[in-house]
C-alpha cells in the first residue's frame, strides 16, 4: 500500500482564494474590510520571518494588515496598553501576539488581555472553555486546519477512531476537542502513554502533534489509517540539516491510507486559517453570516 498524499500546501492555497473572494464581496457589497493586527515583541529570527509571512498572506487576499514591531525591551503596560487600543479599533478584527514573547513578559496575560472575539489565534482563556463545552469559539489554527483536512478527505469523520498524539494546549487539546465535536471516539496520547505503539494502532485517523522527530514509525500505524503529522523539526542527517515530523514518513506511508508531508503538509494550513479566522471573526462583529467551510 502507498498512502494517498493530502497536499497542505495546494489546500491552503485554496483555502486563501476562498477567504479572498468572501473579502472582495464583504468590500463591494458591505463596504467593510477585514483587519488583521500582529504585534511582534523583539527580534527572534524565526518569529520575524512568521510576521512577514503573514503580513504578505494578509495583503494578498484583500485585508487590511496593522503590523506592532516593539523592542525586546518593551514593558508589560505598555504592550496590554496597545493590546486595549487594538480591542478598541473597529478597524481591527483580530490580533495576534506572536509567540515566544520576551522572557520578562508574561504570555498568558498578554494573550487573556486580547478581546476573545479577536483572538484569531485561539489561545484565550474564554476560547479555550467555550470548544471545551462545545460552543461557538475562536480555533486555533493548526488544528483548524487538520480538521478541515479530514473533513475534505473523509466527508464525515463520524464513529471514527481517532489518536492524537501530543496534549499541549496549542495542538494537542484543541485537536483532541475538535475530533470530539465531529463525533469521533478520540484519544489522546503523549510521549508517557504505555504501549504507545498499540493505542496509535487503533487509530483509523492519527494525529502525530508531540515534537520527537520522526516518533511514530510505520509499524505503529494502523493499515489505511490517514494520518496528520503536525511536528516540524529540524535535524542533521548526512551533514544536512533536514525537516522532518513527528512521523517517520517512509515508513508510515508505505502502511497509511493517506498521509501529510513535512513539510508540505499541516504547516501551510495555519496561515490559512488564521486568514479564516480573521474573516470570521469580522463576520461575527458585523452580525454577518460566518462563511461556510471556513470554521469549525
Amino acid at each position: 500500500m502507498t498512502a494517498k498524499v493530502i497536499d497542505g500546501k495546494a489546500f491552503a492555497a485554496n483555502v486563501r482564494a476562498e477567504v479572498a473572494a468572501h473579502v472582495a464581496r464583504l468590500k463591494a457589497e458591505k463596504g467593510i474590510t477585514p483587519g488583521l493586527a500582529v504585534v511582534l515583541v523583539g527580534e527572534d529570527p524565526a518569529s520575524k520571518v512568521y510576521v512577514k509571512n503573514k503580513h504578505a498572506s494578509t495583503i494578498e487576499v484583500g485585508m487590511e494588515s496593522f503590523e506592532h514591531r516593539l523592542s525586546a525591551e518593551t514593558g508589560e503596560a505598555e504592550l496590554l496598553a496597545l493590546i486595549d487600543r487594538l480591542n478598541a479599533d473597529p478597524a481591527v478584527h483580530g490580533i495576534l501576539v506572536q509567540l515566544p514573547l520576551p522572557k520578562h513578559l508574561d504570555a498568558e496575560l498578554v494573550i487573556n488581555r486580547i478581546d476573545p472575539a479577536k483572538d484569531v489565534d485561539g489561545f484565550h482563556i474564554s476560547n479555550v472553555g467555550l470548544l471545551g463545552t462545545g460552543q461557538k469559539s475562536m480555533v486555533p489554527c493548526t488544528p483548524l486546519g487538520c480538521l478541515m483536512m479530514l473533513r475534505d478527505h473523509h466527508g464525515s469523520l463520524a464513529g471514527m477512531n481517532a489518536v492524537v498524539v501530543g496534549r499541549s494546549n496549542i495542538v494537542g487539546k484543541p485537536m483532541a476537542q475538535l475530533l470530539l465535536g465531529d463525533s469521533c471516539t478520540v484519544t489522546i496520547a503523549h510521549s508517557r502513554t504505555k504501549d504507545l505503539a498499540e493505542v496509535c494502532k487503533r487509530a483509523d485517523i492519527l494525529v502525530a502533534a508531540v515534537g520527537r522527530p520522526e516518533m511514530i514509525t510505520g509499524d505503529m500505524v494502523k493499515p489505511g489509517a490517514t494520518v496528520i503529522d503536525v511536528g516540524i523539526n529540524r535535524i542533521e542527517r548526512d551533514g544536512k540539516a533536514k525537516l522532518v515530523g513527528d512521523v517517520h514518513y517512509e515508513s508510515a506511508a508505505s502502511v497509511a491510507g493517506a498521509i501529510t508531508p513535512v513539510p508540505g503538509g499541516v504547516g501551510p494550513m495555519t496561515i490559512a486559517c488564521l486568514l479564516a479566522n480573521t474573516l470570521t471573526a469580522c463576520c461575527r462583529a458585523n452580525g454577518l453570516a460566518e462563511p461556510k467551510g471556513l470554521t469549525a
